[in-house]
């Protein structure tokens, strides 16, 4: 699944010591925001410090998140997981092929007239 937007919030760090392996684990969500006519948000996780320094998700960045869903239970309650695989960036230069046809040029605000021109025949 994917999302498009800009980042509007980065949540602090979270780490600690997996119970089964002993292991150190360390996480971060952000949110993100579309632009829709009624904006959605979006708070999604990164898990693993090689992740985090990898994406380097920045505040106000526009972004193209790859992300999966799931579930998981605690104590009879069930939880969503949102957790990004891929981060693209939204960039504003969009490259032009050489091959791409080149649009016409826009019409003027108003036409030129000619005090006498002979098109100018309107009965008022």
């Amino acid at each position: 699944m994917e999302f498009s937007g800009k980042i509007i919030a980065i949540l602090p760090q979270k780490s600690g010591v997996a119970k089964s392996t002993g292991n150190e684990w360390i996480a971060q969500e952000f949110v993100i925001e579309n632009h829709d006519q009624y904006p959605k948000r979006m708070c999604f996780g990164v898990f693993g410090a090689d992740k985090i320094d990898q994406f380097a998700i920045q505040m106000g960045e526009e972004l193209n998140v790859s992300f999966d869903i799931d579930a998981r239970q605690w104590q009879d309650r069930w939880f969503n997981s949102i957790r990004a695989w891929k981060i693209e960036r939204v960039t504003a230069d969009v490259p032009v092929s050489a091959d791409a046809p080149i649009p016409p040029p826009l019409p003027t605000a108003a036409p030129e007239f000619i005090p006498g021109d002979a098109k100018d025949d309107l009965p008022f």
